[in-house]
Order: structure tokens, then C-alpha cells, then sequence
């Protein structure tokens, strides 16, 4: 029986319900793997390679702890960081403790080096011909000749997550410059600004890709009162397929994602344009098996033990 390791939040955190990382474990529980779990607090390094302090888990019922013991990474050939953002200096330290582990044959879901590279809001404008127009720039300047180009426009921090920061504003409404200059902290950190897209009312798709094939998608409607439809403010998700469209922006993303060893990503399409790509602990497996009654976790799973360990 093979080892899988989880690098997580505090387990106390996890709501099983909906948490997309229980419904990975539970499916690695199934496929017969031993399911052991830590925080990124939990990695270590010596003279010998890259430790772990770590416990094995009975996720059903959620859970049972076992005893923690300090294990040499490599003794579990398949690692998941599934910490969720943001990505400071722990997440940042943790990703280069993986990446010792890499080197001497574990394979880490995702790639170490791709979790500090593909920042889930600039690594989308790997592929501007897929997004809507889209400016990142910390000065206020070109920011508001950007919004009094394209009238409404939608302002993200860089470093946000599940829609929290993220503001709608008009690029001839009162107090633009002033909210500008908030959210770049006064011209020192850049954000994000795109054309607001009005078909977003219809719905924001979360396709969920593994090893760059996409296995089921969630339409999140927004609640009423707010253009937000991230789940984690409100956004109703609904059974979903893929349009032709979205068909295309996974066939062009695959390449690049299996060549970066993301593994495990989750898009956000609305309309027609791809708006990010989630590659730190995407989520969306439980709303895709409840609504689409797709096994997502298991197939995963499947496609996981088919993945040669080197190729990551």
C-alpha cells in the first residue's frame, strides 16, 4: 500500500461537506492508499533530505488521527500541497521544502516551481488571446485611461482569493482616482483591471482540468445585489457541461499545464473569455459529484496512479 501525503490547513478548518480536498483524500482512501496528513509547519529539512512530521488519517468518519512521526518525504511518492493562499513567506518556504523532495523522486500535485510561478490571477495572461482586455499595473494613470476606456471595469488584487477584494467601478464614477490609489496602495503594488463582463449575471464555469483534460464544471450564479459568483460570497452553483467554446480554452491551456505539472487546476470561464486559473487548492469536486453526479475524486484519483511519479 503506497503512502499519500497531504499538506494542509489545520484539519479543524475543513468543512467535509463541501472541501475538496477531504473528497481527495476519501477518494485516496478508496483506491486503497495510505492517507497521511501535515501543515506546512510540519516540513523540515536535514543534512539527509527533506522531512516531514506527519500522521496517518481515517477520513471516513471524518477523521481519525494516528500518532505524528517524522518520516523522510520520500517515503510518500506522491505529495499534495493543498494549503490554501495566501501565498506568504510559510507557502512560499514550504514550496521550496517540496521541491528538495522532487528532486529525489517524489511527485508533488502541483509542481513546487508552478505554485510560486503561476500567480492564479497572472498566469491566465499566459494566454491573452483566451481573456477579456485586461491591464495589470500599480499606476493610477493607466489605470483610469484603462477604465475610461472600457467603462465598467473589474479591479483584483493579485493576491486575492474566492472573490474577497475583488471591486466593480466606472471609469467616469466619483472617487475613481482615490479608489485607485487604495488598491495600490498608493502606486506601490499592482492589481489587476479588466472589462467588466455583463454576461457574468448568466454565471461564472469552474471547469475542473486534471492532468489538463477537464472532467466536470459548476456554473456559479451570483447572489442577487452582487456581480461576484464565488462560492465563498454567496454564488449559487448549478450543474453544468461545456460549450464549444470552453472546450477550446482547455485544449489550448492542456499543453502548458502538463509541461508546468499542474496536475490538479481550476478555470474560470465567463462567457467566452477565461478569466484565472487556480493551481494552489482549487475547488468545486464536491458541487461537480453532487450536481453533475460525476465520481470527480475518483477519477482523479485513477488518472493519479496512472501518472509516472518522474514525469513530474
Amino acid at each position: 500500500m503506497e503512502k499519500q501525503l497531504f499538506v494542509l490547513d489545520p484539519l479543524e478548518q475543513l468543512k467535509p461537506e463541501k472541501d475538496s480536498s477531504v473528497a481527495l483524500m476519501q477518494a485516496a482512501q478508496r483506491a486503497d492508499q495510505e492517507v497521511w496528513v501535515c501543515t506546512t509547519a510540519d516540513l523540515a529539512c536535514n543534512s539527509n533530505g527533506p522531512l516531514v512530521r506527519a500522521q496517518p488519517i481515517n477520513t471516513t468518519p471524518w477523521f481519525e488521527l494516528g500518532d505524528p512521526q517524522w518520516l523522510p518525504l520520500q517515503q510518500f511518492p506522491r505529495v499534495w500541497m493543498r494549503k490554501d493562499p495566501p501565498v506568504d513567506e510559510a507557502y512560499l518556504y514550504a514550496t521550496h521544502l517540496l521541491e528538495l523532495g522532487e528532486r529525489q523522486g517524489v511527485l508533488v500535485l502541483n509542481r513546487a516551481a508552478s505554485l510560486r510561478a503561476w500567480n492564479e490571477k497572472l498566469g491566465a495572461l499566459r494566454f491573452p488571446q483566451l481573456m477579456a482586455p485586461t491591464l495589470v499595473s500599480s499606476k493610477v494613470e493607466a489605470l483610469a485611461a484603462f477604465a475610461g476606456t472600457h467603462g465598467d471595469v473589474v479591479l483584483k488584487p493579485l493576491g486575492g482569493r474566492a472573490g474577497h477584494g475583488v471591486i466593480r467601478a466606472n471609469g467616469e464614477g466619483p472617487g475613481l482616482t482615490a479608489l485607485m490609489e487604495l488598491v495600490t496602495q498608493q502606486q506601490q503594488l499592482p492589481v489587476m483591471i479588466q472589462a467588466f463582463l455583463a454576461v457574468v449575471s448568466a454565471g461564472d464555469k469552474r471547469i475542473l482540468l486534471v492532468d489538463g483534460t477537464p472532467l466536470g464544471a459548476v456554473n456559479r450564479i451570483p447572489k442577487a445585489g452582487d456581480f461576484r459568483s464565488n462560492l465563498a460570497v454567496g454564488g449559487a452553483p448549478e450543474a453544468a457541461k461545456l460549450t464549444p467554446r470552453e472546450e477550446q480554452i482547455c485544449a489550448e491551456l492542456c499543453p502548458a499545464l502538463r509541461e508546468a505539472g499542474l496536475f490538479f487546476v481550476g478555470i474560470d470561464v465567463i462567457g467566452d473569455y477565461l478569466s484565472e486559473i487556480n493551481v494552489t487548492s482549487p475547488t468545486g469536486v464536491r458541487e461537480v459529484e453532487r450536481l453533475c453526479h460525476i465520481p470527480l475524486a475518483d477519477l482523479t484519483q485513477a488518472k493519479l496512479l496512472e501518472l509516472d511519479p518522474k514525469r513530474g
